[in-house]
């Protein structure tokens, strides 16, 4: 028996016709779901625009917290107010009019963070003479970022990003498969446009070298 293309199997056959079913309504609304045109690319069909499923919507950064999205070069990243190493509330706002070096890392009190730590004390004066001010952010608590800096001696601000809010806002990417938080380091300059973004988990000392280097093209 010769079977017709694409169409056919939706077409009433006297030969394979159902038998009756006490099911009545039910049962013919299956069947009639069974015949609904394919959409796949081999059968060629589409389903009708009234059968097609409606859009879903976008959640809103007011809806969900989060801003999902990535800080890059030539964008102006969201704002944000966090606690510093004293407890108080500072907003990234504040600094405008002036370069902002922002940089992520890890954690307090690990041997590359603290390394970078040191790095941006060590060339703080460059910084300074750049007319740049350095924030480094991590998800420790303020007791946490104190500690750290007054062991230190770290002259620069240290933010409390606890649930890593910030990180997440400004689409910072994560390192080790996704098991350890990255260290980035962003420019931006007077206006807060993102001049530049460097990221180098393993070589946390190479952030202060490219970042003065940006500074002094500013």
């Amino acid at each position: 028996m010769a079977f017709t293309p694409a169409t056919a199997c939706c077409k009433a056959s006297l030969a394979l016709a159902p038998r009756a079913s006490p099911r009545g309504p039910a049962a013919c609304a299956q069947a009639a779901l069974l015949c609904t045109p394919s959409t796949s690319v081999f059968r060629g069909l589409r389903a009708p625009a009234s059968a097609a499923p409606a859009p879903r919507r976008r959640r809103s950064a007011a809806s969900t917290g989060i801003v999902c999205g990535k800080v890059a070069k030539g964008s102006v990243p969201p704002n944000f107010t966090l606690k510093d190493q004293n407890g108080k509330p500072v907003s990234l706002n504040k600094f405008k009019g002036k370069p902002v070096v922002v940089y992520f890392y890890p954690a307090d009190e690990t041997p590359g963070c603290t390394k970078q730590a040191c790095a941006f004390r060590d060339s703080y004066e460059k910084f300074k003479k750049a007319g740049a001010e350095v924030i480094g952010i991590s998800g420790d608590d303020a007791a946490s970022h104190k500690a750290f800096a007054q062991k230190y001696r770290l002259p620069f601000t240290l933010l409390s990003d606890e649930g890593n809010r910030v990180r997440k806002e400004w689409g910072v990417p994560s390192d080790l498969f996704g098991t350890l938080p990255g260290r980035q380091t962003y420019v931006l300059d007077k206006q807060g446009v993102v001049q530049y973004v460097y990221n180098n988990q393993f070589q946390p000392e190479k952030h202060i070298g490219e970042t003065l280097k940006i500074l002094q093209t500013l």
